[in-house]
């Protein structure tokens, strides 16, 4: 089974600077890999009692049922993952509060090839560390999977974010995400977070929302971060190359659409 190598936080010991109201209902932060996730998570952390945090597991098929008191609606916690859709994982969510964090699939490719090729993740992928593969043929795998090692992007994204959509699941994008946390100051990012964390059955916002996001969503409290990935850094370009954009859409036609980039 493949590892990542984060170095721990001290969220919950920050937890405890803010007031906390207990959840009512249990609440999923669902996500594709490489979406932001432990950025959404960090950020809810800070508006939820610690003893109310699920981090026995990070919930995924494989571990579901044992994990299923996650959901429990008798005892509500806080969980997260990236739990595929099937019959057992919809059973599992249902009336639960679930969000589903994606990011523009262009982007994507770049983040998911940057963590493979990072020391953070330990697989079976350490052959494509050692530069005998170009980038363009890294990202060309990111796209279109790597035999019986790793799914492709359509796969992925089909089945962590896309047969999720409906009237149950709140659909976060990364880029809204970040927008908002750059432009935290306007009243538009109020508005944006006021909305997201609303899932925690809030009464009222708390008026200090502003530096429980600030202290969530700090870069160096995650492991996943692009500038705390460790091993070699290599060369991977910030935009997505025009032929890799166009294997996108080959291999993944109306993928973006659906998920609002277009």
């Amino acid at each position: 089974m493949p590892r990542v190598l984060a170095k721990p936080d001290n969220l919950n010991e920050l937890n405890t600077q803010f007031e906390q109201t207990p959840l009512k209902h249990p609440v999923f932060l669902n996500s594709v890999p490489k979406c932001g996730t432990h950025l959404i998570r960090n950020i809810f952390r800070m508006f939820v009692p610690v003893d109310q945090q699920y981090h026995n597991a990070f919930i995924q098929i494989p571990i579901l049922q044992q994990n299923l008191h996650a959901f429990s609606k008798t005892a509500p916690k806080l969980s997260w993952g990236h739990l595929l859709f099937s019959d057992d994982s919809a059973i599992a969510l249902h009336k639960v509060k679930h969000i589903v964090v994606v990011r523009d699939p262009y982007d994507w490719v770049l983040a998911r090839a940057r963590f493979f090729l990072s020391d953070t993740f330990q697989g079976s992928l350490e052959h494509l560390k050692n530069g005998k593969v170009t980038i363009e043929q890294v990202l060309n795998m990111m796209i279109f999977g790597i035999y019986q090692k790793a799914p492709t992007m359509h796969e992925i994204f089909t089945h962590n974010a896309v047969a999720w959509l409906g009237q149950d699941t709140h659909l976060v994008r990364y880029e809204d995400l970040i927008h908002h946390l750059k432009n935290i100051d306007k009243g538009a990012a109020q508005d944006y977070f006021e909305d997201l964390l609303s899932v925690c059955g809030f009464e009222t916002f708390p008026e200090d929302w502003k530096q429980r996001i600030l202290t969530g969503s700090d870069r160096k409290q995650s492991g996943t971060a692009r500038e705390n990935l460790s091993g070699k850094k290599f060369d991977i370009p910030n935009e997505l190359p025009e032929m890799q954009k166009q294997m996108v859409n080959y291999a993944a036609p109306g993928l973006r659409k659906m998920l609002g980039y277009e």
